[in-house]
């Protein structure tokens, strides 16, 4: 009934979608507002493939590579908010876009693994090959 020292504390509930939803949702509304929906769905896609991205290795965040690497991400992606265009169909928008999100969560989150073999110095690796 009560807690006991010996028992370990309960995880405490992660809000990280609501904070992406709380961050992503002016920005699409703002995009609403200038008549630009299709572009500002391709923006929150995007934004939010990497904000989950950025959550899942936020234990680089110290690293001045990991940042430069989401960096160079958002630079490659300012091309694909201009070009990308969805079509109109009678299917749901999300249908035919989701699979684009998941590969481009899937292409992030291979630049940070690359990053992070290249830039960190863990001694241990070098001494496996001795």
């Amino acid at each position: 009934m009560f807690e006991s020292e010996n028992e370990p504390a309960k995880d405490r509930t992660d809000y990280t979608g609501l904070k992406i939803l709380g961050i992503l949702a002016p920005i699409f509304f703002l995009f609403v507002f200038f008549d630009k929906a299709e572009m500002g769905f391709t923006v929150i896609l995007v934004l939010g493939m990497i904000m989950l991205a950025i959550k899942i290795r936020w234990r680089l965040r110290y690293h001045l590579w990991f940042w430069a690497t989401i960096a160079l991400v958002l630079a490659f992606h300012l091309p694909l908010f201009l070009i990308a265009r969805w079509r109109n169909s009678n299917a749901p928008t999300l249908a035919y876009s989701l699979p684009f999100g998941i590969a481009d969560f899937l292409i992030i989150l291979g630049a940070l693994s690359l990053a992070e073999k290249i830039f960190s110095r863990d001694p241990s690796s070098d001494d496996d090959n001795v």
